[in-house]
């Protein structure tokens, strides 16, 4: 063998060290990332929401921070109960989805409901703390939903000795809601349907109608090819194109979840991980269960049409609804609002909301369960 040769391959060899070196290198930096990751999310999954506080950050005598694990419908099912005072009226929010928790949404829009209410985030069969690989698919119903729901306002009756509670529905919670109201009146104070969901379809409809004139005002031509190429229709339904360009377009045109979520990433996802009443496998579970629970649903909420099979209520029924909102048409909602009988009813418009008022506005949302829900009436109502 030359001098060259031998000179050659002992380069080729530094080479691949140094390469080789180089590879380790990035594998250390990269799982030393990885592992501070994982440390900073356990940190932030304590599992257990925090102490409720007074304005001097004292924890307040008396109070109720807890999550709870309580046998609903033959399975455990989880929810987080919060309340400065036990004695003051239970709410029991039903979160939207199906399958989407939102004890989350405090984290970037506190309510301080907590402070006027018992209020109680369940999170629903099949989601979040209640997510499990064993549920059986079959239980996976309407009717079973409607039990569950009305199963979990027996238990808070029970527990907090109140004889009729309040029922706050949103968005996939409202269409579940209203028919819970329905089936079991007795239970209920009254009802309130946020972003009051009516006929689906016809609102992907408007909302695709909608964003294609807004987008083509704003001259962008690309979203405007995205739409175009996504169909929506009451006789084909949706296409699998609109499903993957609708969070996006709504949220980038201010209608979506709320006025300032930008995306689904920074608005929702990253703050589920935020979250530390949750665990680590909680967190995992919400989205395990938002893909799980949303096929046994979806379709038939889609087709229903609530203003045709449901408007008598013997309980007081209230919509708030957001301006802006394009996920659940308001102009929808409005007109099956006239079309509902109940003993009190009273809509209210948020004029600086999409889908969510009761995190976008509070204290609006506050004012009006206080001086009108709980009371009855419905002196600040828009419309009667």
């Amino acid at each position: 063998m030359g001098r060259n040769e031998t000179h050659g391959n002992d380069a080729a060899d530094r080479k691949r060290r140094r390469l080789k070196r180089a590879v380790v290198a990035v594998l250390v930096v990269l799982a030393g990332i990885l592992m501070i990751g994982i440390a900073a999310i356990i940190a932030v999954s304590a599992g257990h929401p925090a102490p409720l506080r007074d304005a001097e950050d004292a924890i307040i005598p008396g109070s109720v921070s807890e999550r709870v694990s309580v046998q609903i419908g033959g399975i455990p099912q989880g929810m987080f109960i919060q309340s400065a005072d036990p004695a003051n009226p239970v709410l029991l929010f039903l979160h939207g989805g199906p399958g989407m928790t939102e004890f989350f949404m405090e984290q970037n829009y506190p309510t301080g409901l907590e402070h006027h209410f018992t209020m109680v985030w369940w999170e629903q069969r099949g989601a979040g703390m209640s997510f499990s690989a064993d549920i059986p698919p079959e239980t996976m119903t309407m009717q079973q939903m409607i039990a569950d729901t009305i199963e979990v306002a027996d238990y808070l009756r029970a527990r907090f000795g109140q004889d009729r509670i309040l029922l706050f529905g949103h968005s996939w919670g409202s269409y579940l809601g209203i028919q819970v109201a329905a089936a079991a009146p007795d239970r209920f104070l009254a009802y309130v349907g946020m972003a009051q969901i009516v006929n689906q379809l016809r609102s992907e409809v408007m909302a695709h109608d909608y964003l294609l004139s807004a987008y083509r005002a704003r001259g962008d031509r690309a979203m405007v090819r995205r739409l175009e190429a996504a169909p929506v229709s009451m006789e084909d339904g949706l296409s699998p194109a609109w499903m993957r360009v609708r969070d996006r377009a709504m949220h980038s045109a201010g209608v979506g979840h709320t006025r300032d979520i930008d995306s689904v990433i920074t608005g929702i996802f990253l703050p589920v991980w935020r979250e530390r009443a949750y665990t680590v496998m909680d967190k995992i579970n919400v989205w395990r269960g938002k893909l799980w629970s949303r096929p046994f649903f979806w379709e038939n909420l889609l087709r229903d049409d609530l203003q045709v099979r449901l408007t008598e209520f013997e309980v007081p029924v209230y919509f708030f609804v957001g301006r802006h909102d394009y996920t659940a048409n308001p102009t929808l909602s409005r007109a099956y609002f006239e079309a509902i009988q109940a003993p009190t009813k009273g809509f209210y418009v948020f004029e600086s909301s999409a889908h969510s008022p009761l995190f976008e506005e509070p204290e609006r949302a506050t004012e009006i369960l206080l001086n009108d829900v709980v009371r009855g009436m419905n002196a600040l109502a828009d419309l009667r």
